[in-house]
């Protein structure tokens, strides 16, 4: 098989013991290793290791936390390549494989003892054009509307299917996909979503109006914002990239025509992650 790695760069841009047990699994069972130039040039063999290239890959392999697979979809993009993420940071809801026990999840996945999950992505458009956006405008998790200034408001007028929703006063305003239910959303009080539904979130950040509460839109819906305030630029994060955008743009959102695939090992479910990440289970009454 085909593996690409997948890491964010540090300074030193040397190889952990996890990703040097990933290359010597990998390599011990004649799989074809595709990897970061920075991290190829510390590999200690290069057998079977080529540089990274995603069109040539049958799987990605994103090693780190959260943050590192959502760092790997601009470069995975449309191209269908499924991911798994080996989990060596703190939470990890779209992580699969635990540092503990990664041996056992890669013979797991070479086994085929897994299940896709369908990941949907949202497109965003801004009026004027911003080149940071045009380049990538996708979102995994969400997109988020913050003031620059955080002592002031903004007036994020919302319209959905072309009908007023309502104008928000407010810090800001998360839209969110089911899979960025469990991020940034939930720690500004929003509900948590099943992967599988086919919804947008649309949870504004401590609101002027203590009556806002989060909405839950189908993701077929057209979502239409003018966002407005006293400084002159706002920002806009997608994901984890933010981008300054003027006083008074307009902004658009969309279900995009492709979806991320992600590998859920055999054994694992979004129920089960619930219960061990946000510890739902310590309480001695669900103990039988």
């Amino acid at each position: 098989m085909k593996v690409g790695i997948f890491k964010i760069s540090s300074k030193s841009d040397s190889l952990t013991e996890y990703e040097n047990a990933v290359i010597e699994y990998l390599d011990k069972y004649n799989h074809e290793i595709f990897i970061d130039i920075k991290l190829f040039k510390n590999l200690s063999f290069k057998k079977h290791t080529q540089l990274l290239d995603i069109t040539k890959i049958d799987v990605l392999f994103t090693i780190g936390g959260d943050g590192t697979l959502l760092r790997a979809i601009p470069l995975v993009k449309d191209s269908n390549v499924p991911v798994l993420g080996i989990n060596t940071g703190q939470l990890g809801f779209l992580t699969s494989v635990n540092k503990e026990s990664l041996i056992k999840g890669l013979d797991m996945f070479f086994n085929k003892k897994y299940i896709l999950i369908k990941r949907t992505i949202i497109e965003l458009k801004t009026l004027p054009e911003i080149f940071e956006i045009t380049s990538f405008p996708y979102a995994l998790n969400e997109i988020a509307i913050n003031s620059k200034n955080s002592t002031s408001m903004l007036s994020i007028k919302t319209i959905i299917n072309q009908k007023l929703l309502t104008t928000y006063w407010s810090d800001g305003l998360i839209i969110s996909t089911p899979t960025g239910s469990t991020g940034y959303s939930l720690s500004s009080g929003g509900p948590i979503i099943s992967p599988d539904a086919n919804v947008f979130v649309l949870n504004p950040i401590a609101p002027h109006n203590i009556s806002i509460r989060p909405l839950i839109v189908p993701d077929v819906s057209e979502i239409e914002i003018h966002v407005t305030g006293r400084s002159i630029k706002h920002l806009i994060s997608l994901d984890n990239r933010r981008v300054p955008i003027k006083n008074g743009s307009s902004i658009s959102i969309s279900k995009a025509s492709f979806c991320i695939k992600t590998i859920q090992l055999d054994g694992d479910d979004f129920f089960m992650t619930l219960r061990d990440k946000l510890f739902w289970g310590l309480d001695k009454r669900n103990r039988q």
